[in-house]
Protein backbone atom coordinates (compact mmCIF):
# COMPACT_ATOMS: atom_id res chain seq x y z
CA UNK A 1 0.00 0.00 0.00
CA UNK A 2 2.24 2.80 -1.29
CA UNK A 3 -0.40 5.77 0.26
CA UNK A 4 0.16 3.71 3.68
CA UNK A 5 3.66 3.77 3.14
CA UNK A 6 4.38 7.44 2.63
CA UNK A 7 2.42 8.55 5.33
CA UNK A 8 4.84 7.04 8.28
CA UNK A 9 6.76 8.76 10.30
CA UNK A 10 10.36 9.62 9.46
CA UNK A 11 11.62 8.14 12.70
CA UNK A 12 9.52 4.94 12.10
CA UNK A 13 12.10 3.38 9.92
CA UNK A 14 14.98 4.18 12.10
CA UNK A 15 13.24 3.03 15.12
CA UNK A 16 12.59 -0.29 13.49
CA UNK A 17 16.58 -0.64 12.02
CA UNK A 18 17.38 0.07 15.81
CA UNK A 19 14.75 -3.11 16.87
CA UNK A 20 16.73 -4.75 14.48
CA UNK A 21 20.23 -4.26 15.90
CA UNK A 22 18.86 -4.71 19.19
CA UNK A 23 17.16 -8.23 18.34
CA UNK A 24 20.34 -9.24 16.21
CA UNK A 25 23.36 -8.78 19.50
CA UNK A 26 20.25 -10.33 22.29
CA UNK A 27 20.48 -13.06 19.88
CA UNK A 28 24.38 -13.39 20.25
CA UNK A 29 23.84 -12.70 23.95
CA UNK A 30 21.81 -15.57 24.22
CA UNK A 31 23.69 -17.86 22.18
CA UNK A 32 26.44 -17.17 23.78
CA UNK A 33 24.64 -18.07 26.91
CA UNK A 34 24.56 -21.44 25.32
CA UNK A 35 28.14 -22.09 24.41
CA UNK A 36 28.85 -24.53 27.93
CA UNK A 37 26.10 -26.71 27.00
CA UNK A 38 26.95 -27.23 23.24
CA UNK A 39 29.59 -25.16 22.56
CA UNK A 40 29.92 -22.15 19.80
CA UNK A 41 29.61 -24.76 16.77
CA UNK A 42 26.55 -26.12 18.32
CA UNK A 43 25.14 -22.92 18.41
CA UNK A 44 26.34 -22.24 14.89
CA UNK A 45 24.28 -25.58 14.05
CA UNK A 46 21.33 -25.01 16.13
CA UNK A 47 20.91 -21.43 14.59
CA UNK A 48 21.65 -22.24 10.96
CA UNK A 49 19.41 -25.71 10.60
CA UNK A 50 16.23 -23.70 12.49
CA UNK A 51 17.43 -20.36 10.72
CA UNK A 52 16.70 -22.19 7.14
CA UNK A 53 13.75 -23.89 8.29
CA UNK A 54 11.93 -20.47 8.91
CA UNK A 55 13.75 -18.68 6.04
CA UNK A 56 12.51 -21.47 3.82
CA UNK A 57 8.94 -21.23 4.58
CA UNK A 58 9.29 -17.20 3.85
CA UNK A 59 10.56 -17.32 0.68
CA UNK A 60 10.31 -21.23 -0.66
CA UNK A 61 13.63 -20.84 -2.00
CA UNK A 62 12.67 -24.00 -4.27
CA UNK A 63 10.99 -21.94 -6.78
CA UNK A 64 14.09 -19.82 -7.13
CA UNK A 65 15.80 -20.07 -10.71
CA UNK A 66 19.05 -19.13 -11.16
CA UNK A 67 21.42 -18.79 -14.54
CA UNK A 68 24.58 -20.47 -14.86
CA UNK A 69 26.63 -17.17 -13.80
CA UNK A 70 25.18 -16.98 -11.19
CA UNK A 71 25.65 -20.26 -9.26
CA UNK A 72 29.17 -19.84 -8.56
CA UNK A 73 28.40 -16.42 -6.46
CA UNK A 74 25.44 -18.43 -4.48
CA UNK A 75 27.66 -21.07 -3.81
CA UNK A 76 30.93 -18.60 -2.79
CA UNK A 77 27.51 -16.67 -0.89
CA UNK A 78 26.58 -19.78 0.53
CA UNK A 79 29.57 -20.82 2.11
CA UNK A 80 30.75 -17.38 3.65
CA UNK A 81 27.41 -16.69 5.63
CA UNK A 82 28.33 -20.26 7.15
CA UNK A 83 31.59 -19.44 7.68
CA UNK A 84 30.53 -15.98 9.21
CA UNK A 85 28.51 -17.49 11.50
CA UNK A 86 30.93 -20.49 12.34
CA UNK A 87 33.69 -18.28 13.35
CA UNK A 88 31.73 -15.29 14.68
CA UNK A 89 30.43 -17.89 17.76
CA UNK A 90 34.07 -19.28 18.17
CA UNK A 91 35.60 -15.61 18.84
CA UNK A 92 33.25 -14.52 20.90
CA UNK A 93 33.83 -17.26 23.13
CA UNK A 94 36.91 -15.63 24.29
CA UNK A 95 36.14 -12.19 23.05
CA UNK A 96 33.83 -9.58 24.26
CA UNK A 97 30.84 -9.09 22.10
CA UNK A 98 31.34 -5.32 20.84
CA UNK A 99 35.21 -6.15 20.57
CA UNK A 100 34.34 -8.85 18.78
CA UNK A 101 31.37 -7.30 16.41
CA UNK A 102 33.97 -4.13 15.89
CA UNK A 103 36.73 -6.62 14.34
CA UNK A 104 34.10 -8.48 12.67
CA UNK A 105 32.97 -4.59 11.10
CA UNK A 106 36.42 -4.53 9.48
CA UNK A 107 35.25 -6.52 6.46
CA UNK A 108 32.20 -4.55 5.10
CA UNK A 109 34.47 -1.95 5.74
CA UNK A 110 37.17 -2.50 3.82
CA UNK A 111 35.19 -3.56 1.07
CA UNK A 112 33.69 0.12 1.31
CA UNK A 113 37.03 1.66 1.49
CA UNK A 114 38.68 -0.29 -1.54
CA UNK A 115 35.96 0.86 -3.84
CA UNK A 116 37.13 4.39 -3.45
CA UNK A 117 40.48 6.31 -3.54
CA UNK A 118 39.68 9.35 -2.77
CA UNK A 119 42.03 11.43 0.12
CA UNK A 120 39.38 11.83 2.06
CA UNK A 121 38.91 7.71 2.67
CA UNK A 122 42.62 7.77 4.54
CA UNK A 123 41.02 9.80 6.93
CA UNK A 124 38.91 6.31 7.59
CA UNK A 125 41.85 4.05 7.06
CA UNK A 126 43.90 5.46 9.43
CA UNK A 127 40.97 5.55 12.11
CA UNK A 128 40.28 1.63 11.58
CA UNK A 129 43.83 0.54 12.06
CA UNK A 130 44.31 2.33 15.03
CA UNK A 131 41.36 1.05 16.11
CA UNK A 132 42.45 -2.45 15.62
CA UNK A 133 46.15 -1.45 16.94
CA UNK A 134 44.46 -0.90 20.18
CA UNK A 135 42.07 -3.99 20.25
CA UNK A 136 44.07 -6.35 18.99
CA UNK A 137 46.76 -7.79 21.15
CA UNK A 138 50.11 -6.12 19.41
CA UNK A 139 52.99 -4.66 20.65
CA UNK A 140 52.55 -4.59 24.18
CA UNK A 141 49.45 -6.44 24.08
CA UNK A 142 47.86 -3.21 24.69
CA UNK A 143 44.02 -4.32 24.56
CA UNK A 144 44.61 -7.61 26.46
CA UNK A 145 42.53 -9.63 23.93
CA UNK A 146 42.77 -13.07 23.04
CA UNK A 147 44.43 -13.51 19.84
CA UNK A 148 42.98 -16.61 18.60
CA UNK A 149 39.60 -15.20 19.12
CA UNK A 150 40.34 -11.71 18.05
CA UNK A 151 41.97 -13.89 14.58
CA UNK A 152 38.16 -15.81 14.43
CA UNK A 153 36.27 -12.47 14.43
CA UNK A 154 38.33 -11.07 11.74
CA UNK A 155 37.93 -14.06 9.65
CA UNK A 156 34.60 -13.24 9.98
CA UNK A 157 35.17 -9.91 8.72
CA UNK A 158 36.66 -11.53 5.65
CA UNK A 159 33.34 -13.85 5.13
CA UNK A 160 31.56 -10.48 5.63
CA UNK A 161 33.04 -9.47 2.61
CA UNK A 162 32.86 -12.15 0.54
CA UNK A 163 29.39 -12.60 1.53
CA UNK A 164 28.76 -9.01 0.30
CA UNK A 165 30.62 -9.02 -3.10
CA UNK A 166 28.72 -12.47 -3.93
CA UNK A 167 25.70 -12.01 -2.58
CA UNK A 168 25.55 -8.55 -4.69
CA UNK A 169 26.07 -11.24 -7.73
CA UNK A 170 23.93 -13.88 -6.68
CA UNK A 171 21.08 -11.77 -5.51
CA UNK A 172 20.04 -9.85 -8.67
CA UNK A 173 17.22 -11.27 -9.66
CA UNK A 174 15.66 -12.82 -6.30
CA UNK A 175 16.83 -9.77 -3.56
CA UNK A 176 15.80 -11.16 -0.25
CA UNK A 177 14.67 -14.31 -1.10
CA UNK A 178 18.42 -15.44 -2.31
CA UNK A 179 19.19 -15.70 1.53
CA UNK A 180 17.55 -18.77 2.01
CA UNK A 181 19.17 -20.77 -0.66
CA UNK A 182 22.47 -19.38 0.60
CA UNK A 183 21.43 -20.35 4.39
CA UNK A 184 20.58 -23.44 2.74
CA UNK A 185 24.08 -24.17 1.80
CA UNK A 186 25.84 -23.17 4.92
CA UNK A 187 23.70 -25.65 6.87
CA UNK A 188 24.70 -28.39 4.66
CA UNK A 189 27.81 -27.88 5.80
CA UNK A 190 28.30 -26.45 8.88
CA UNK A 191 25.19 -28.37 10.15
CA UNK A 192 27.18 -31.24 10.12
CA UNK A 193 30.15 -30.03 11.32
CA UNK A 194 28.71 -28.26 13.81
CA UNK A 195 26.52 -31.44 15.16
CA UNK A 196 29.69 -33.77 15.06
CA UNK A 197 31.42 -31.23 17.56
CA UNK A 198 28.45 -30.35 19.92
CA UNK A 199 27.47 -34.21 20.85
CA UNK A 200 23.86 -35.44 21.35
CA UNK A 201 22.95 -32.60 23.58
CA UNK A 202 22.51 -30.50 20.99
CA UNK A 203 19.17 -31.77 19.64
CA UNK A 204 17.84 -32.67 23.41
CA UNK A 205 14.32 -30.94 23.77
CA UNK A 206 15.33 -28.82 26.92
CA UNK A 207 17.69 -27.16 24.23
CA UNK A 208 15.76 -26.47 20.89
CA UNK A 209 13.87 -23.81 22.68
CA UNK A 210 16.57 -21.65 23.46
CA UNK A 211 17.69 -22.96 19.82
CA UNK A 212 14.40 -21.43 18.23
CA UNK A 213 14.91 -18.31 19.99
CA UNK A 214 18.51 -18.13 19.00
CA UNK A 215 17.24 -18.25 15.42
CA UNK A 216 14.39 -15.67 15.34
CA UNK A 217 16.17 -13.27 17.79
CA UNK A 218 19.36 -13.66 15.24
CA UNK A 219 17.66 -14.28 11.93
CA UNK A 220 13.67 -13.76 11.54
CA UNK A 221 13.26 -11.11 13.14
CA UNK A 222 15.90 -8.89 12.45
CA UNK A 223 16.08 -9.50 8.68
CA UNK A 224 12.06 -9.17 8.07
CA UNK A 225 12.83 -5.42 10.24
CA UNK A 226 16.10 -4.73 8.53
CA UNK A 227 13.90 -5.12 5.16
CA UNK A 228 11.16 -2.99 6.14
CA UNK A 229 13.88 0.03 6.98
CA UNK A 230 15.74 -0.73 3.62
CA UNK A 231 12.90 0.07 1.66
CA UNK A 232 12.26 3.31 3.44
CA UNK A 233 15.34 4.57 3.99
CA UNK A 234 17.76 6.34 1.96
CA UNK A 235 21.15 3.82 1.51
CA UNK A 236 23.36 6.00 2.88
CA UNK A 237 21.23 6.59 6.22
CA UNK A 238 20.83 2.95 6.49
CA UNK A 239 24.67 2.04 5.84
CA UNK A 240 25.41 4.92 8.53
CA UNK A 241 22.93 3.72 11.40
CA UNK A 242 24.45 0.11 10.88
CA UNK A 243 27.77 1.36 11.61
CA UNK A 244 26.25 1.44 15.27
CA UNK A 245 26.35 -1.83 15.56
CA UNK A 246 29.80 -2.56 17.35
CA UNK A 247 28.59 -0.22 19.83
CA UNK A 248 25.16 -1.70 20.71
CA UNK A 249 26.80 -5.02 21.24
CA UNK A 250 29.23 -3.64 23.40
CA UNK A 251 26.03 -2.68 25.31
CA UNK A 252 24.61 -5.91 24.73
CA UNK A 253 27.61 -7.55 26.37
CA UNK A 254 27.44 -5.28 29.43
CA UNK A 255 23.98 -5.96 30.13
CA UNK A 256 23.66 -9.22 28.88
CA UNK A 257 26.30 -11.06 30.12
CA UNK A 258 28.46 -8.15 32.42
CA UNK A 259 31.10 -7.90 29.99
CA UNK A 260 33.02 -4.59 30.66
CA UNK A 261 35.34 -3.20 28.27
CA UNK A 262 38.59 -0.87 29.34
CA UNK A 263 38.57 2.82 28.54
CA UNK A 264 41.15 2.43 25.92
CA UNK A 265 39.18 -0.85 24.18
CA UNK A 266 36.45 1.60 24.21
CA UNK A 267 37.96 4.32 22.47
CA UNK A 268 38.98 1.84 19.75
CA UNK A 269 35.97 -0.02 19.20
CA UNK A 270 34.41 4.32 18.82
CA UNK A 271 37.40 4.63 16.75
CA UNK A 272 35.94 2.00 13.97
CA UNK A 273 32.40 2.70 14.38
CA UNK A 274 33.67 6.43 13.51
CA UNK A 275 35.52 4.81 10.45
CA UNK A 276 32.67 3.10 9.56
CA UNK A 277 30.29 5.86 9.65
CA UNK A 278 32.75 8.32 7.54
CA UNK A 279 33.37 5.63 4.66
CA UNK A 280 29.42 5.28 4.49
CA UNK A 281 28.93 8.64 4.57
CA UNK A 282 31.24 9.83 2.14
CA UNK A 283 30.61 7.54 -0.54
CA UNK A 284 30.28 9.02 -4.03
CA UNK A 285 28.19 5.95 -5.40
CA UNK A 286 25.57 4.63 -2.88
CA UNK A 287 25.35 0.97 -3.03
CA UNK A 288 22.88 -1.29 -1.27
CA UNK A 289 25.05 -3.04 1.23
CA UNK A 290 23.30 -5.20 4.37
CA UNK A 291 23.95 -7.92 6.75
CA UNK A 292 22.06 -11.17 6.91
CA UNK A 293 23.78 -12.49 10.41
CA UNK A 294 26.11 -12.95 12.63
CA UNK A 295 26.87 -12.25 15.43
Amino acid sequence: MPGLSRKLPVWLPVLVLLIAMISIQGGASLAKSLFPLVGAPGVTALRLALGTIILAIVFKPWRLRFTREQRLPLLFYGLSLGGMNYMFYLSIQTVPLGIAVALEFTGPLAVALFSSRRPVDFIWVILAVLGLWYLLPLGENVAHVNLSGAAFALGAGACWAIYILCGQRAGEEHGPATVALGSLIAAIVFVPLGALQSGELLWHWSILPLGIAVAMLSTALPYSLEMVALTRLPTRTFGTLMSMEPAMAAISGMVFLGETLALQQVLALMAIVIASMGSTLTLRRESKIRKVEIG
